[in-house]
C-alpha cells in the first residue's frame, strides 16, 4: 500500500473526521493490528499541534480467549479504571478517534449470554462518556483499516494479500482517497450536499414515514413533532465541526419511541458482536420490538435485544440511496461503518439527542417525554434497503410525500 494514501487517510481522520484542535488531546482506540497506521494517526495529530495523544489498545484474540475462558461473574462487571479514563479525557473536551479493524466471525462460538452481561456492565460503566459522545459534546470519529481475516470475508478465493490490497482500496474508494486528489476538499463538498439533503426532509415536516418494499417488509414510523435530520458534519459543543463516521451516505433521525409498526426486513447480513447475523425480520407494535427472527445467529441478535427495556425500542431512521458510491461498488463489507452507508438502515437502541430540536440540551426524561428512545445501553444498525424499497412521506396537514422511489430519493 501507498505510503502517500496512508498519510492521507491518516491525515484526513485527524483533520476532518475529528477536526483536531490546536492544544486539543486525542485519544485513538484501536486493535493492536492497527499499530503501523496509528503511529501516522498520532503523527498526524501532533503536526496540527495536538497537545496529547493517548491510545488505547485492544486484542480481538484476548477478548475472545477471555469470553470463553475467564471466570463467569467477571462479566457483570467493568475495568473502573477505563471507565474513569474516558470520563476525564472526555470530560476535558478530548476528541476520541476509533480505528475498526475486526474479524466478523471474531467471537463466533462465544456464550451470547456472556456477551450480553458484559455489554450491559460497561455501558452503565461508560454512561458518562457515552452520553456525551451521543450527543456531540465532544468531537468523535471512527475509520477502519483491513485485517487478513476481514479481507479475507470480503474477497474470498483470492490469496491473503491480494484480499488485504482489494480491501485498502475499497477503503480509499469510500472515504475519497485518490492519487493527486484532494480528500479533505471532496469531504467538504460532500458534507454539504447531505446537510442539504437533511435540510430538505426537515422542510417537510413529516408526521411519519410508510417504508414498503418486494421483502416484506410494511412499516410504518412516527417522527417526533421538532423531529431534526441530520448528515455529513456536526458540531460538538464548541460550534467546532466533525464526521462521526468515515465513510458516510446516511440522513438520519430518530423515530418516536412508541409510534413504530407493522414488519421490517433486513437486506443485508449484519455482523454483531463478532457474530454473522442473517435474515432478520423484526415485527413491532407500539414502538417496541415484539418478535425476532434470525435465519443465522438468532440468538445473538435476542441477546442485543434483551440488553435493556430500550433495545426493544428503535432509535434511528437512517436514509441512503440504494445507488449509493458503496452499494454500486457491489462489495459486501460484512462491517456495518460500511454496510449500513450502502442502504438505509434502522438501529435498534439509544437515539441520539441530537435528532430533535434541543436535546442535546434535555435529561433522559425530558428526552423520554419528547418520545425520543434516550435510555438504552446499546444502538445497533442493520441494513434495510433495496433496490425497490418504497417509502412514503405522511406530513402533518396530511399530505403525502414520495420520498424514496425504487430506492432512491424522490425528494
Amino acid at each position: 500500500m501507498k505510503t502517500e494514501l496512508l498519510r492521507e487517510y491518516a491525515r484526513l481522520a485527524v483533520v476532518t473526521g475529528v477536526n483536531l484542535q490546536k492544544g486539543q488531546k486525542l485519544v485513538i482506540r484501536a486493535g493492536v493490528d492497527a499499530a503501523p497506521f496509528v503511529r501516522l494517526l498520532t503523527d498526524e495529530a501532533y503536526a496540527v499541534g495536538a497537545r496529547d495523544v493517548i491510545v488505547h489498545w485492544s486484542d480481538e484474540k484476548i477478548t475472545r480467549a477471555r469470553y470463553l475462558y475467564a471466570d463467569d461473574d467477571l462479566f457483570d462487571s467493568a475495568f473502573p479504571w477505563q471507565a474513569m479514563m474516558f470520563d476525564l479525557l472526555s470530560g476535558e473536551g478530548a476528541a476520541f478517534l476509533s480505528v475498526s479493524s475486526s474479524d466478523p466471525a471474531a467471537f463466533e462460538g462465544v456464550d451470547p449470554d456472556r456477551i450480553r452481561r458484559f455489554s450491559v456492565a460497561y455501558g452503565k460503566a461508560n454512561e458518562k462518556f457515552y452520553a456525551r459522545l451521543m450527543a456531540s459534546r465532544i468531537p468523535w470519529s471512527i475509520v477502519a483499516i483491513p485485517n487478513e481475516a476481514w479481507a479475507k470475508k470480503v474477497f474470498p478465493g483470492k490469496p491473503t494479500d491480494e484480499a488485504v490490497e482489494l480491501l485498502w482500496n475499497a477503503i480509499f474508494d469510500t472515504v475519497r482517497i485518490r492519487e493527486g486528489g484532494d480528500a479533505v476538499a471532496e469531504w467538504t463538498a460532500h458534507s454539504d450536499r447531505l446537510m442539504r439533503q437533511a435540510r430538505k426532509l426537515n422542510d417537510c415536516n413529516f408526521r411519519y414515514l410508510r417504508y414498503e418494499n418486494a421483502l416484506g417488509t410494511r412499516l410504518t414510523v412516527e417522527l417526533p413533532e421538532g423531529y431534526l435530520f441530520a448528515g455529513g458534519s456536526e458540531k460538538d459543543e464548541r460550534g467546532i465541526d466533525f464526521i462521526a463516521n468515515m465513510p458516510t451516505e446516511e440522513i438520519f433521525t430518530a423515530p418516536k419511541r412508541d409510534g413504530v409498526n407493522g414488519v421490517v426486513y433486513s437486506s443485508k447480513p449484519l455482523v454483531l458482536n463478532g457474530n454473522l447475523v442473517e435474515g432478520i425480520s423484526l415485527t413491532l407494535t407500539d414502538g417496541r420490538i415484539t418478535d425476532v427472527h434470525a435465519d443465522r445467529g438468532e440468538e445473538y441478535l435476542k441477546a442485543e435485544i434483551d440488553v435493556d427495556e430500550g433495545a426493544h425500542y428503535l432509535g434511528e431512521v437512517a436514509l441512503v440511496p440504494y445507488h449509493s458510491p458503496i452499494s454500486e461498488s457491489g462489495i459486501l463489507f460484512y462491517d456495518t461503518l460500511f454496510d449500513e452507508n450502502a442502504s438505509c438502515h434502522f438501529a435498534f437502541g439509544e437515539a441520539y439527542p441530537t435528532c430533535i430540536k434541543g436535546g442535546a440540551d434535555l435529561s433522559k426524561d425530558e428526552l423520554l417525554a419528547r418520545g425520543i428512545n434516550a435510555e438504552s445501553n446499546t444502538h445497533v444498525d442493520f441494513m434495510v434497503g433495496t433496490s425497490d424499497l418504497s417509502i412514503v412521506g405522511v406530513t402533518r396537514d396530511g399530505r403525502e410525500v414520495p420520498v424514496f422511489v425504487n430506492g432512491d430519493f424522490a425528494i
